[in-house]
């Protein structure tokens, strides 16, 4: 398994259907329910230090971008976000709409789909190693933002920075060994189902 660091690879994997709009709708609709399924059970996996946790529910975050793309990632966390209006499967101790839209990590939850659509557009373009890193960084870029923002309001937070602190610079050692974790998986999968 070679990973050579390209921003496009011409490369053509059987993995690449789960992305493709020709695929099976059982296929499709499995692959959405899966990564639905994958992001609550890692959002079971935190550690609260502060107000917002630690947990592993980007890693299928961010995967459901590149194994998805698009329009199928978006759909799976839009999955994930109605499933915990009725069962309790956030990284909280709640659920429901009260929960979803009251807690000051809302805004994090509320940017999955479109970190994971984000995530698949540009790594339509650019599947290479770097190219899917390069997507990841897009979507986590996304995601904070959106969390930062919400946070700082819910939280109540005196400043900007103390918003920036707890909702993101704490939180970027993490973050990047995930996107990189994600990118090796991703990138090993391809070489490893690549056709011809």
């Amino acid at each position: 398994m070679s990973l050579t660091l390209t921003l496009r690879s011409s490369q053509v994997s059987s993995i690449d259907l789960l992305r493709s709009e020709s695929a099976s709708v059982v296929t499709q609709v499995g692959a959405i329910v899966g990564f639905a399924l994958l992001t609550a059970f890692f959002a079971q996996f935190r550690l609260y230090i502060w107000e917002v946790p630690f947990t592993l529910q980007t890693l299928s975050v961010y995967g459901s971008g590149l194994y998805l793309g698009w329009r199928n990632g978006l759909l799976s966390q839009l999955l994930y976000l109605v499933l915990g209006l009725f069962m309790p499967v956030y990284a909280g101790d709640g659920f429901g709409p009260a929960y979803l839209f009251g807690a000051v990590t809302a805004g994090y939850l509320l940017a999955y789909p479109l970190s994971s659509a984000a995530i698949g557009l540009v790594s339509k373009r650019f599947n290479g190693a770097t190219g899917s890193l390069l997507s990841i960084l897009a979507g986590s870029a996304i995601l904070f933002s959106i969390g930062i923002v919400w946070l700082h309001y819910a939280g109540g937070h005196a400043t900007w920075f103390e918003s920036f602190d707890k909702g993101w610079l704490r939180f970027i050692p993490v973050d990047m060994a995930k996107i990189l974790l994600v990118t090796l998986i991703y990138q090993g999968t391809r070489s490893l189902t690549q056709k011809g």
